[in-house]
């Protein structure tokens, strides 16, 4: 079928009030950017739906890579069509017939947002699916669980018809809600923390810290490769590199071994924060979730937040593993997730990390190190690399 034009929903933006064409517009720009280099489109918007107009090209194409944009809701390959009665029933019928599986039941439903058309939607579902029935005796109409709907939408900007709808992603567009820096690991939470966190708007950067050579270098690697995963959705990601021997080496050698994972993680959160202000971010992001090892406790987070003042967003907190690995399978994560290639969280591990340190304590076993020292130095040899899009910029072979 030579479809015409891909129509766009997207249900939350709508609720958005004063903001919305703000909104709008950040969608607009996402699904430019996801179409540019592939299609030769136009993409335009009109109150409450978007239209990406083909121009010959393959709509099944250009709808897997809107697949990857937040912040729409659905979307349908359409015709588009004069919006005379007789016109509407004639390229329905077309439509329907080129449909492959042929369909055994169907129902039609049609929006008239152009409400000076003189005919009511009820009485446009009747006569399109009358002259479907008559042209096609075996199959037949069922209002509650067809085979296939069809939809006419009947705006001022034009008429539509379609028989597919695909869900979108959901959620708000990149680069609405500010940005995040989200600290990313190796393992499994962390690049799926950073996937919700685009989901709902956010620009996303990524710190993460590297403690060679206790972690090798296909390790760093490793992340990078997460964080390039994450660009399909999200566009660039830059990646703070912070190097983090000289700090985990002084902990261990200063520090209870119970307490370990605890103070590592509160350097983190400083280094963490100060990195953030360089680059204007307003939150860090982590894959914590709650009580799924020792510093995941509702104690140890709170000893591990009093170190900073910036927001710490958990958007997995409430999740159970299944849910988070089944998230990272979709997201085509989870097989870089599981390589073995250890990160500077899982390298010093004791065997009896605390589960409900005391911040009194964590601050008594600090005052061995110099603090402000030690972060000063991590943040200021900090590289920052431009994870792109394209695979030759950030991809090797781990094996």
């Amino acid at each position: 079928m030579n479809y015409d034009v891909i129509l766009i929903r997207y249900g939350e933006l709508a609720l958005k009030g004063k903001n919305r064409d703000q909104f709008e517009e950040a969608l607009v720009k996402s699904v430019r950017n996801v179409l540019r280099s592939f299609f030769k489109v136009k993409v335009r918007r009109n109150y409450g739906r978007m239209y990406v107009e083909l121009h010959g090209e393959d709509a099944y194409a250009v709808m897997e890579r809107l697949k990857r944009v937040f912040g729409i809701s659905s979307f349908s390959p359409t015709i588009q069509v004069d919006p005379d009665i007789e016109t509407i029933k004639e390229k329905a019928l077309e439509l329907v017939r080129q449909m492959d599986p042929q369909p055994r039941t169907f129902r039609v439903v049609s929006r008239r947002a152009d409400k000076r058309y003189p005919i009511q939607s009820m009485e446009v579902n009747r006569m399109v699916a009358t002259h479907i029935l008559r042209a096609l005796p075996a199959i037949s109409v069922d209002l509650h669980e067809p085979d296939m709907i069809v939809n006419v939408e009947i705006r001022t900007e034009g008429t539509y018809i379609s028989c597919e709808t695909i869900q979108g992603l959901g959620g708000l567009p990149v680069g609405v809600s500010g940005k995040v820096l989200l600290l990313l690991s190796g393992g499994i939470d962390s690049p799926v923390a950073g996937w919700m966190m685009l989901k709902r708007g956010v620009t996303l950067e990524a710190i993460h810290f590297h403690s060679y050579p206790f972690t090798s270098e296909r390790a760093l690697q490793k992340v990078r490769d997460l964080a390039h995963k994450l660009t399909k959705w999200g566009g660039t990601v830059r990646l703070h590199v912070v190097p983090f021997t000289e700090i985990q080496t002084a902990i261990r050698e200063k520090c209870p071994e119970d307490y370990l994972i605890t103070i590592m993680r509160r350097f983190m959160m400083r280094i963490s924060e100060r990195v953030a202000e360089n680059t204007n971010a307003k939150a860090l992001a982590t894959g914590e979730s709650l009580g799924q090892v020792a510093s995941q406790t509702l104690e140890s987070m709170d000893t591990i937040n009093k170190v900073i003042s910036i927001p710490i967003l958990r958007p997995l907190v409430a999740m159970d593993k299944v849910d988070i690995v089944d998230i990272s399978r979709q997201i085509d994560t989870y097989e870089l997730s599981i390589l073995p290639y250890e990160d500077c969280c899982t390298v010093f591990t004791p065997k009896n990390p605390v589960t409900r340190p005391k911040p009194r304590l964590a601050v008594k076993f600090e005052e061995a190190l110099d603090v402000e020292a030690l972060v000063e130095d991590a943040v200021a040899r900090t590289e920052i690399e431009e994870i792109t899009t394209k695979p030759k910029e950030t991809t090797t072979d781990l094996f």
